[in-house]
C-alpha cells in the first residue's frame, strides 16, 4: 500500500481525502505541532525521520482578503513553504503533489485549462501561483476550485455557508455576472486517488463539471433543499468587489486532461449530499 504523506490533512479537503481513500492508501498526516512548513530546518528533520512514498501538500494561506494584508505570510506559507518541504522531497527521491487553486487565472478570458497562462489579480492567487513555479516540472501539480461537501464543522465552505444563511432567513446578494466552477470534494478525493496511483510530473485540472453566477449557485441549494429562493437577490461583480480583495470574475476552469475520472455538476453534488445527510 503506497505511504501518502499529507500536510492540511485536518482541513476541509484532507480529512475528506482520508475518509474515503483509506482503505486504499496509507496516510501520514503532518502535524503543525511536529513540523512547520516555513522553517527549513524543522521540514529537512521531521521528513527525512518518516518514511513515504509521496507527498500530499494540501496546506496552504487561503484567506483571500487576509492576504492581502498579510502578504508576506501568505508567500511565506505558499511559496516557501512549498520549496522547504519540494526540496526534502527530492533529496529522498519520493513524488511531491502540490494543491493549487483556479485563482491563479485573472478571470477575464475563459475558459481556463491547464495550458492556459496564469495571470492572478490578487494576492492569495500570487502566492499560490508561486508555489506552482517553485514546484515546476518536478512535481504533480492539481488546481482545485471552490470545494465544497456534506459535512464539516471546523471550516465552512460556499455551500455550507450559503444554506445556513437561507436555513436561518437570511437575505443574500448574490454576484449574477461572473462565474464559478464548484466542486464536489469527494470527487477531488476520487480523482486524486488515481492520480497517486499513476503520478507523474504533470499538471492536472481536478474541478466540477459547470460554470455557474454564485446567484445561480445560490438558487440551486435554495431549490435543491427546499429553502426560500425569494431571500436571494442580484447583484453585480463591480458592486460586489468595490473596495475589496478580487477574485477571478469569469473563473470558468475546466479539464483537458482528466479522463480518468467524471466529475459531478453542482447539482449531482446537491444530490450526492442530500442522500448522505440522510443516512
Amino acid at each position: 500500500m503506497k505511504k501518502i504523506a499529507v500536510t492540511g490533512a485536518s482541513g476541509l479537503v484532507g480529512t475528506r481525502i482520508i475518509e474515503l481513500l483509506s482503505d486504499k492508501f496509507e496516510f501520514i498526516p503532518l502535524k503543525q505541532e511536529n513540523m512547520d512548513i516555513t522553517d527549513k530546518d524543522s521540514v529537512n528533520s521531521y521528513l527525512k525521520s518518516i518514511s513515504f512514498d509521496l507527498l500530499l501538500h494540501l496546506a496552504a494561506y487561503t484567506n483571500v482578503v487576509g492576504a492581502e494584508t498579510e502578504k508576506e505570510k501568505a508567500f511565506l506559507i505558499n511559496e516557501t513553504g512549498t520549496k522547504n518541504l519540494l526540496d526534502v522531497v527530492q533529496s529522498v527521491k519520493k513524488e511531491f503533489l502540490y494543491i493549487s487553486t483556479d485563482f491563479v487565472f485573472d478571470g477575464t478570458t475563459p475558459p481556463y485549462v491547464e495550458t492556459s497562462t496564469p495571470n492572478p489579480i490578487s494576492v492569495y492567487g500570487a502566492s499560490k501561483y508561486a508555489g506552482e513555479k517553485v514546484v515546476g516540472n518536478n512535481g504533480m501539480i492539481v488546481r482545485i476550485s471552490y470545494p465544497y461537501r456534506s459535512v464539516y464543522e471546523i471550516k465552512k465552505d460556499i455551500f455550507r455557508t450559503l444554506k445556513g444563511l437561507l436555513e436561518n432567513g437570511k437575505t443574500l446578494s448574490m454576484v449574477d455576472d461572473s462565474l464559478m466552477v464548484p466542486t464536489f470534494i469527494d470527487d477531488i478525493a476520487y480523482g486524486l486517488g488515481y492520480l497517486m496511483n499513476n503520478y507523474s510530473n504533470e499538471l492536472f485540472h481536478l474541478v466540477g463539471a459547470d460554470a455557474m453566477s454564485p446567484y445561480t449557485l445560490a438558487m440551486s441549494i435554495a431549490k435543491a433543499f427546499g429553502l426560500n429562493e425569494s431571500l436571494v437577490g442580484k447583484t453585480t461583480y463591480d458592486v460586489y468587489f468595490a473596495n475589496k480583495a478580487k477574485g477571478p470574475r469569469y473563473s470558468d476552469i475546466r479539464s483537458n486532461k482528466n479522463t480518468f475520472y467524471k466529475m459531478h455538476t453542482f447539482e449531482e453534488g446537491l444530490s450526492l449530499i442530500k442522500n448522505q445527510l440522510s443516512l
